[in-house]
């Protein structure tokens, strides 16, 4: 007990001493930007990046250490946000969501790190293998946890046709009659396994992901979810009006135990899904800003600190438009004033998309109930119509 007394207290104290450096360092960095280096006036924006991140890296290692995960976390997302490409921040990320039992968070940051690891070069197999068999455990883990959903990986070489999507819900249908209710088949992205994922390999070994729901509504949202161009969760009934506290708290409770969380699995095998409609960072973000309604601060700050990681790896990913790289900039500028408290006054770019889908839904409910309306009308003609001619026979 002693020992573990003193040893969380020198860990406290190098995490103070990392504190006050990274103060130092950031405050003087434009006077001199190399003398961290050893090159005053010569550092590169890279270099700064790299030391800040090498900081950030040290502090999660102490705090991870001390059994603190919860505070490694926003450390662990500053690390990758400096330094993307590096992959043992992506594997110090996924330790921390290990650690927080977040699983399938976990296997998309050890995913990531795989994926990293192979982009900068590295050829050591066995490092590999590991970082595969990590990303391997926490996926077997978040299958084992999950209680409103099964899931379903299905191998494939050619195009999807309808008929064998059709082939694989039966199948589903079959082997997990408990989770019927609501079948979902993504069809937005390539899905890989860490046992036959070889980043080398064009095309690698491809899955049909498959998603079953005990309840309707838990998997409803995906479908509505991957037919936009913009993703963003509306239940507004009226798109103009403000949301009272309790709208607010029963859309943060919805956002965070059933939206993001099955994003978060869909994610953990999908490396490069579509920016717009599968990144899951849009819809963090949002669910950033009704934590920020509800003044969660700390909750806030991770959530966006992630969103930010996210957003600095996309990249690397895969290739984007010079549309989604405006658009990319802009959520990093409005995440990075959100953090720093700047232009509070400013509507942030994920909230606009946000009432964009409130109004794509109302036209869509105003063009349902038209053609309900003028379905019963056409209806009631008819039948009209039809007592007349047997009044007429009759007579």
């Amino acid at each position: 007990m002693c020992f573990a007394y003193i040893k969380d207290q020198l860990y406290a104290k190098i995490i103070r001493k990392f504190k006050v450096f990274f103060f130092f360092f950031f405050n003087f960095k434009l006077c001199s930007k190399g003398a961290a280096l050893g090159k005053p006036f010569e550092a590169s924006a890279e270099d700064i990046a790299s030391v800040a991140s090498f900081i950030e890296t040290k502090l999660v290692t102490c705090y991870l250490r001390m059994r603190k995960p919860d505070l490694a976390l926003n450390h662990a997302h500053r690390s990758i946000v400096l330094n993307p490409a590096y992959f043992r921040n992506h594997l110090r990320q996924a330790t921390v969501f290990r650690c927080l039992e977040r699983y399938s968070e976990a296997a998309r940051s050890a995913m990531i790190a795989d994926y990293m690891f192979w982009l900068c070069g590295g050829s050591e197999q066995c490092i590999s293998k590991l970082i595969k068999l990590y990303w391997q455990a926490m996926i077997e883990e978040a299958i084992t946890r999950a209680e409103s959903f099964s899931v379903m990986y299905t191998p494939f070489a050619t195009k999807i046709r309808a008929d064998k999507i059709e082939k694989v819900r039966e199948v589903f249908t079959k082997t997990h009659p408990a989770y019927v209710e609501y079948i979902y088949t993504d069809l937005q992205g390539v899905h890989m396994l860490p046992q036959t994922a070889d980043w080398s390999s064009f095309p690698p070994q491809q899955y049909l992901l498959t998603l079953g729901f005990k309840n309707k509504e838990d998997g409803k949202f995906l479908e509505k979810l991957s037919s936009r161009k913009l993703p963003t969760f509306t239940e507004h009934k009226t798109p103009f009006g403000l949301l009272t506290k309790e709208d607010t708290v029963r859309h943060m409770e919805t956002m965070g135990k059933r939206i993001l969380p099955i994003l978060d699995f869909i994610r953990s095998t999908q490396l490069n899904g579509s920016f717009h409609g599968c990144s899951g960072v849009m819809e963090k973000l949002q669910y950033a800003s009704l934590l920020s309604r509800l003044q969660r601060v700390k909750e806030q700050s991770q959530v966006i600190n992630q969103a930010m990681a996210e957003l600095a790896t996309i990249p690397y990913l895969q290739d984007i438009s010079q549309e989604e790289t405006e658009l990319l900039q802009s959520l990093m500028a409005d995440a990075m004033d959100t953090l720093e408290g700047r232009r509070n006054d400013k509507e942030r770019v994920w909230n606009t998309i946000q009432k964009v889908g409130r109004i794509e839904d109302f036209l869509y409910q105003l063009e349902d109930s038209f053609l309900k309306t003028k379905k019963l009308r056409t209806a009631r003609r008819q039948k009209t119509k039809l007592k007349r001619l047997q009044t007429v026979q009759q007579s």
